[in-house]
């Protein structure tokens, strides 16, 4: 993100001065591959112009006297973008970052091409890290918070490198002056960075999530045989995530070489970990820290298991809505197994799914006069 160079020049190409130095719009090509394709003034890069660097990522601004000054992008050699004020060539004034797809990541403050003061750092899933950041442009000190992807609900207190130490539940408030401040809830309970092994699903079984606490509640299923199922304790959305699925993290080969009965609460969270709910956390009584593992099959879901950066549970899954839902509406997912009894393209279903999808497309089929 420097638009300093040091390198020396290997290859010019456009008009060149009385002391053969580039002047005017030229493409200069330097020893390390990297390449700059700008206006020039006596061999000083002047006015408007690009770096194109030799791991794919570039920078383009206007230069003055060398050097990139005001408003300049980098686009990092994946996609993302930073948006930045440079003075003499180095980030100084405020910046906003973007993923590949365009979603916000950091809004703040850089000082000498380092973050400062009070910043923002997002996830993916649009929960978010807000505070003073150290000297090294970390998220570490007391003073913090973790706010849930309602831009309300949060975590406030110490962190280290963005990992939760201890903090208590509090709101995001906006004042009049558009300052950000939180109303912290001091006879609360603790809240500690507690991520899952193959042995404990948690330290505090029994403690909440704040979140999703909010939105969610369990019952007896509207499904038939289903047992319990999850519900909207409030109207939501589309695209608003409801609940979290936290648990045991055992390997595909541990649920692959199990009896079924024993997989009714797995799911994958990527190639080397599946989360599961056992026997007896699947009750609520004896675990209630995350509650998505309630949410019952249908093929026509109004929900899905998507990523999640948890700020107690590390990475799991969470549950969003495909589509508005209504309070006491039940929350339903496709769980996604293959419907062919090879089971090549996907994890083969059980008996019960493949009974229920032959349900539903004879219902289908009646419904369509068929």
């Amino acid at each position: 993100m420097d638009s300093g160079d040091e390198n020396i020049e290997e290859l010019v190409e456009g008009p060149l001065d009385d002391d053969d130095q580039p002047h005017g719009l030229c493409t200069v090509t330097y020893s390390s591959s990297d390449r700059f394709e700008g206006h020039f003034k006596h061999g000083e890069k002047n006015g408007k112009g690009k770096f194109f660097f030799f791991d794919g990522s570039t920078l383009e601004g206007f230069f003055i006297d060398d050097a990139l000054q005001g408003q300049g992008v980098y686009t990092y050699e994946d996609g993302g973008t930073l948006h930045g004020t440079y003075v003499d060539g180095e980030l100084n004034g405020p910046a906003i970052e973007y993923d590949v797809s365009g979603h916000l990541m950091f809004r703040g403050q850089y000082r000498d091409n380092s973050r400062c003061g009070k910043c923002w750092v997002y996830h993916p899933d649009r929960g978010c890290l807000f505070g003073d950041v150290n000297e090294d442009g970390e998220m570490t000190g007391e003073s913090l918070a973790y706010i849930y992807p309602d831009g309300l609900t949060a975590l406030y207190g110490s962190f280290v490198e963005g990992e939760l130490i201890q903090a208590r539940l509090a709101t995001l408030v906006s004042t009049e002056a558009g300052e950000t401040r939180f109303e912290v809830a001091l006879d609360g309970p603790v809240y500690s960075y507690d991520k899952s092994t193959s042995t404990c699903i948690a330290t505090h079984a029994l403690l909440p999530d704040p979140y999703e606490s909010q939105r969610v509640f369990v019952a007896d299923s509207h499904i038939q045989g289903a047992g319990e199922g999850l519900f909207a304790k409030m109207d939501a959305g589309p695209d608003v995530i409801m609940a979290f699925y936290n648990g045991v993290r055992i390997t595909h080969s541990q649920v692959d070489s199990r009896d079924w009965a024993l997989n009714g609460n797995t799911i994958s969270l990527d190639a080397d970990t599946v989360i599961d709910v056992p026997r007896p956390f699947d009750q609520t009584d004896r675990y209630c820290a995350s509650l998505a593992h309630k949410g019952n099959h249908c093929f026509t879901p109004n929900c899905k298991y998507e990523p999640f950066a948890h700020p107690r549970f590390g990475p799991i899954k969470c549950l969003r809505t495909l589509r508005a839902v209504q309070k006491d509406e039940e929350l339903t997912v496709a769980y996604g197994y293959d419907h062919d009894s090879a089971g090549n393209s996907g994890p083969e279903a059980p008996s019960w799914y493949k009974q229920a999808l032959e349900a539903f497309l004879r219902g289908q089929a009646y419904s369509t006069g068929q």
